[in-house]
């Protein structure tokens, strides 16, 4: 073999491996170039809201030090606004909400799955046709419902219109993994004379992550949610810390320190809560894969 050929081979297995290389590592380079994009901007929030004016417009990059380190954002917050009653609320709405939600998916879900029965096909799709269809559509209506039913300016009606709007997706994804739960295994329990409750609630851990997953997913709508809050129940009294927050940025715009803080105030929880059951959603995701 001549030199050339040999230099040749070479370039040929150089340019393979950095092909190979490519497209192994392409994805991974894609999401984290993703993940910068998507957090870039709560990473100025957070880091600007501990820092006084000037460094604000000066380092806005620059995480505070000693020198530009400032609280008078939140302490402006806390004397201007009733941001513990919006953070009750908010609280109140999203784990009551949230409770129930899973409380009738679980049932419902084990129900599909494991009875037959005339009309649970047509439940089935109804609960999908809830997936594919906003319930902003009926504003109005439910507006109008709420008003007969003296409910609105309460946490109740807000509570009432989250598990309506959480429900159909739970439903959907809790009824795909309980039937990947061995008929062998409910049958076994039946034999031991368990009522359907026990193995109802015997069932639950074993789909764990999936309601890891479903708690991620509907709690974070709830929390942000500006709409059902601004129609429903815009009072004081009742105003969730979205709501408290966007009220708050109208009269208070022009006050940077101010509004970095009320916003970093409404992320930190859900950041919190996303930290606490993103492990939940991961597995979740990665037993669905497999399983399919």
């Amino acid at each position: 073999m001549t030199a050339t050929e040999l230099n040749k081979k070479k370039g040929a297995s150089v340019s393979y491996r950095i092909i190979s290389w490519l497209r192994s590592a392409g994805p991974i380079l894609f999401l984290i170039f993703w993940s910068i994009i998507a957090l870039f901007p709560i990473y100025i929030i957070l880091v600007n809201a501990f820092k006084n004016r000037n460094a604000i417009f000066k380092y806005p990059f620059n995480i505070p030090n000693a020198e530009t380190f400032s609280l008078i954002g939140f302490e402006t917050v806390n004397k201007r606004a009733n941001f513990a009653r919006y953070f009750t609320n908010s609280i109140v709405v999203t784990v009551v909400s949230l409770a129930i939600t899973l409380l009738i998916a679980t049932m419902a879900s084990f129900a599909l799955s494991r009875y037959k029965f005339k009309g649970a096909t047509l439940l089935s799709l109804i609960f999908s046709i809830g997936i594919m269809i906003p319930i902003r559509l009926a504003t109005v209506g439910i507006l109008r419902l709420m008003v007969n039913w003296s409910l609105t300016n309460t946490l109740l009606s807000l509570i009432i219109v989250y598990i309506a709007q959480s429900l159909p997706m739970a439903i959907f994804i809790l009824s795909s993994f309980m039937k990947q739960i061995p008929q062998e295994l409910i049958d076994a329990a039946r034999v031991d004379g368990a009522s359907e409750y026990r193995i109802y609630w015997m069932i639950l851990p074993l789909i764990r992550p999936a309601l890891g997953a479903i708690g991620i997913f509907s709690m974070i709508p709830i929390w942000n949610d500006l709409w059902w809050p601004l129609i429903l129940a815009p009072s004081a009294e009742t105003a969730t810390v979205t709501l408290g927050a966007q009220q708050f940025l109208g009269q208070y715009m022009t006050d940077w320190n101010a509004v970095l803080a009320s916003l970093t105030m409404s992320i930190i929880p859900i950041l919190i809560f996303y930290l606490i059951f993103s492990k939940q959603m991961i597995k979740s995701i990665t037993s669905g894969a497999i399983k399919s």
